[in-house]
């Protein structure tokens, strides 16, 4: 299975767009700032399944800012980052994921990919989807195995 992960999208839904178009994925995970983003992802990929959660730029909204997924046997845990300080440290955050016992721990906040994986969690920014530098993750679960990495988004011509 192959799994996309988005954060901190900002309007660049163009840039989201072209990537779910290349990559075909089978699930599409979006980790905040802005969720009205993803939900014109949605608008424009009605079969695609997609799950967010919200982070510090989305204001009011119903939706968590925390999320646990269950995907081929494994626990993700979502969030953007910003209620752990994950711009000074990781530690909460993966703190959080332990206590969860994710296998897989999805933040944002800081526009700064970041894949590695830690004493068994594996541990992916995505970094952000829009503007210079512009990034996403990937996640491809095979045979109870995990694999992350992320991805450079060329610029628009």
């Amino acid at each position: 299975m192959k799994i996309v992960v988005f954060s901190d999208s900002h309007g660049a839904v163009s840039n989201m767009e072209d990537v779910i178009r290349r990559e075909h994925p089978e699930l599409v995970l979006h980790l905040g700032d802005l969720c009205r983003d993803i939900e014109e992802i949605q608008r424009r990929f009605p079969q695609q399944t997609i799950q967010n959660v919200c982070g510090n730029c989305d204001g009011f909204t119903e939706t968590p800012d925390q999320r646990i997924l269950r995907v081929e046997g494994k626990r993700i845990l979502m969030m953007h980052g910003h209620r752990y300080n994950v711009k000074l440290t990781y530690a909460s955050a993966a703190y959080a994921a332990r206590e969860a016992e994710a296998d897989i721990l999805l933040f944002g906040h800081t526009h700064i990919p970041y894949c590695e994986q830690v004493d068994g969690l594996w541990m992916l920014n995505p970094g952000s989807c829009g503007g210079r530098g512009a990034t996403y993750g990937v996640i491809s679960l095979e045979n109870g195995e995990v694999m992350c990495y992320t991805v450079g988004i060329a610029p628009e011509r």
